[in-house]
């Protein structure tokens, strides 16, 4: 019975965590808020300042955490939900990224459930059944993200589809199944890139974000 209550305990915990990342609805705003994380607490943003062109609205701040290539993409957006937020879906993004890479170098299937679409969830199966099959384990650390940018936004119907640049310094290890390390180091981190794009259908009650396709840079 203690064991039920613990893992009841923790479900509860992540299934808070997953819905403090990637937004929530109040019930006051006429669309769902996309994502934010500031100590699993959703800040409301001041409606958006009006821009020049009042069909496609920008945000304070906003282009900094935007690739100019992406910005049109993101006024269509904006028009198509006003409630959007580049700043908390930034935050919520980087999140994201955290929670999903600690849930992958863990084998922590159900967590990847919760943040991705079918292809990505089943391409991140694999890599942990091969894993798991060589009994291999990792034991790997994101020390720091040092960039998350907006790089492309589209509007596609009513599904919207961000992708965003991840800079990162990790540091890796891998074990064998005896524990000995065969590969990397926790004094050495590594800088990587990767493009990871989220969807959401516009029209859905569901406020949260999927990750739906990731690229190495």
């Amino acid at each position: 019975m203690t064991t039920i209550v613990v893992l009841a305990m923790i479900f509860a915990l992540l299934a808070l965590r997953l819905y403090a990342v990637l937004g929530r609805r109040t019930g006051q705003e006429p669309r769902q808020l996309p994502a934010t994380i500031d100590d699993a607490k959703v800040v409301q943003r001041a409606p958006a300042k009006p821009a020049t062109d009042s069909r496609a609205p920008t945000q304070p701040g906003a282009e900094s955490a935007v690739a100019i290539p992406a910005q049109a993409g993101l006024r269509a957006l904006i028009a198509a939900d006003r409630s959007f937020d580049v700043t908390q879906f930034v935050s919520g993004a980087r999140s994201a990224y955290g929670m999903i890479l600690e849930a992958f170098w863990k084998g922590d299937r159900e967590t990847l459930h919760q943040f991705c679409d079918a292809d990505v969830l089943a391409a991140f199966e694999s890599a942990i059944d091969e894993r798991e099959a060589a009994g291999h384990s990792l034991s790997n650390r994101l020390v720091r993200i040092d960039s998350a940018l907006i790089d492309d936004v589209r509007v596609e119907g009513s599904t919207a589809l961000i992708s965003v640049r991840f800079s990162a310094d990790i540091a890796a290890i891998t074990r064998d199944k005896d524990g000995t390390i065969i590969g990397g180091s926790m004094d050495d981190a590594v800088t990587t890139q990767d493009i990871w794009t989220f969807s959401r259908d516009l029209r859905s009650r569901d406020p949260n974000w999927q990750l739906v396709e990731t690229d190495e840079v």
